[in-house]
């Protein structure tokens, strides 16, 4: 049996701060809409939820469904007059008309759309900008970045009706999730219970149980069990998926009218290499990755199945030993979700040398442990915490982000990978900014004590497209991340670009092409050129 084996050396005059225990608590001890005083280390541009959260009114169809935007009958076509080749380095511009299911133009915005330059013959493609000009019409513009054929592809995500729903849902409902705890006493006997992020929603008739996180003060809170203590909390895993929508709300979020390309308004066109150059790419000369950088826009593309970052020069790691090369003397501490488990699961499986530790911990939620002792690489992930959906995992493995954080003393050896959002999506806004904002208080607090520690975020990716996980929610997810953290030495992975950039079927975890062009993101920070 292999063991783990754990030294603690207590020093006497020290003090412990230790976590004040769990209490039974009121049902009125939280309102989902308060925030609490640490909302103050904000970035000013969270504070303002409402300007950041900014979304065109979407009046809704007055339950006639045919009233809806339709894929089927919304066009789009060239702004100007078509031409035989285009620059490259230049760009193309269209015009979209958003119309009902009767072929009737729309007169206000709100459609959720994606639009994409695509180069199928040389696996190319850049997301297109998509403006909204809250009249049914929406400007689309792209960057002209390779040499080549391309084409143009539009999908209604979903429509403004549609977007109605899923906000007037995550505005207005607690949660939209519930979890189960599990109690157990000292005779092994054991007490499940309902648990969610504010009392209302562990759907307890009497008290509660209200757990504090010691460092970011952020709360979780189960129904209190019949018998047992609130400090008897051993054991926490997902619950059930809550009923918040009526027939019609499911109408509009239908897979009929979600996800689907509109019809071909735009023929195929040729780029043309520039008559000096002769690079078939259009790549500017470019600082070598560090965090800090300004956000480019769009963050990159892909050229022969290979991200090219517009906002850096990003390197590629295709062998195991220029990984080995560039993490030696590394410890990479990944806290967050299953997409950035994807990294942890990529590496270990890419280089062979990099061998897994059986920690004897739950693969959802970690710690999970990889190291490769010649060249002093230890490679770590673990879930983010609560609110997490998992089996069943024990409540001590699941460490808040803040609290991970604050162990660490950083340096030029340590890098952070934050990576949150798609468990999120299932709560109102507040919810995640709040634990944002305990999040963001801990990076500062690392930064400022060990300045050469890279902290990179990786943004959400596309994926779910329904009431619980809806890409909509991600983009909200995405703008907050962007603003809590704009102002920190901080390096982001835009995963949401890197996932909508070819045609690849949208997937919440996804495939092997693109998680290896964001670890070559990743190294790139870690190894600038």
């Amino acid at each position: 049996h292999s063991q783990i084996l754990y030294f603690i050396l207590s020093l006497p005059d020290s003090t412990i701060h230790r976590p004040p225990g769990p209490r039974a608590a009121s049902k009125s001890a939280c309102k989902p809409t308060e925030y609490p005083s640490h909302l103050s280390f904000l970035p000013q541009e969270l504070a303002n939820l409402t300007h950041l959260l900014y979304w065109p009114p979407t009046p809704g169809d007055e339950g006639d469904i045919l009233a809806s935007t339709s894929p089927q009958t919304s066009t789009y076509r060239l702004r100007g007059p078509a031409q035989a080749s285009y620059a490259l380095g230049g760009y193309l511009e269209a015009i979209l008309v958003a119309r009902d299911h009767r072929g009737r133009p729309k007169t206000h915005g709100g459609d959720l759309f994606r639009a994409q330059l695509l180069g199928p013959g040389l696996k190319a493609g850049v997301p297109g900008d998509v403006q909204d000009l809250e009249n049914g019409t929406y400007l689309l513009s792209f960057p002209l970045l390779w040499a080549g054929q391309a084409r143009v592809q539009v999908r209604l995500i979903h429509s403004s009706e549609a977007v109605g729903v899923l906000r007037r849902i995550w505005r207005e409902k607690r949660a939209t999730v519930d979890f189960r705890g599990y109690f157990r006493g000292p005779t092994g006997a054991e007490e499940t219970v309902i648990c969610n992020v504010d009392p209302q929603s562990t759907g307890a008739k009497g008290p509660t149980c209200q757990y504090r996180d010691v460092v970011s003060s952020e709360l979780w809170f189960c129904a209190q069990p019949p018998t047992l203590p609130c400090n008897s909390l051993v054991g926490h895993s997902s619950g059930s998926y809550l009923k918040v929508t009526v027939p019609h709300d499911e109408a509009l979020l239908a897979w009929n009218v979600t996800d689907k390309v509109l019809p071909q308004g735009i023929s195929p066109i040729q780029i043309r290499m520039a008559a000096t150059g002769n690079s078939s790419l259009a790549l500017s000369p470019q600082l070598p990755c560090r965090p800090g950088l300004p956000a480019s826009k769009p963050s990159g593309f892909y050229h022969q199945d290979v991200w090219h970052s517009l906002s850096c020069s990003g390197r590629s790691f295709s062998t195991a030993d220029s990984i080995l090369g560039c993490l030696a003397g590394h410890v990479i501490h990944m806290i967050g979700d299953s997409t950035l488990r994807q990294w942890w699961e990529y590496l270990r499986d890419k280089v062979p040398s990099l061998k897994p530790v059986d920690l004897h911990a739950i693969h959802q939620a970690g710690p999970l442990m990889a190291v490769e002792t010649t060249r002093g690489i230890v490679l770590n992930w673990r879930a983010h915490g609560w609110p997490l959906r998992c089996l069943r995992a024990p409540v001590a493995s699941l460490h808040s982000v803040a609290q991970e954080l604050s162990g660490l003393a950083g340096g030029p050896h340590t890098v952070v990978v934050l990576g949150l959002g798609a468990h999120f999506t299932t709560f109102p806004p507040s919810i995640f900014v709040r634990r944002l904002a305990g999040i963001r208080a801990a990076v500062a607090a690392l930064l400022a004590r060990e300045p050469r520690t890279l902290v990179i975020i990786k943004l959400a990716n596309t994926g779910y497209k329904s009431v619980y996980g809806s890409d909509w929610f991600t983009l909200q997810i995405n703008r907050l991340l962007r603003a809590a953290f704009a102002d920190l030495r901080v390096a982001f992975v835009d995963a949401w670009e890197m996932t909508s950039s070819l045609a690849l079927p949208d997937n919440i975890h996804p495939g092997r092409l693109i998680v290896s062009n964001e670890v070559d993101v990743l190294l790139s920070f870690i190894c600038p050129a």
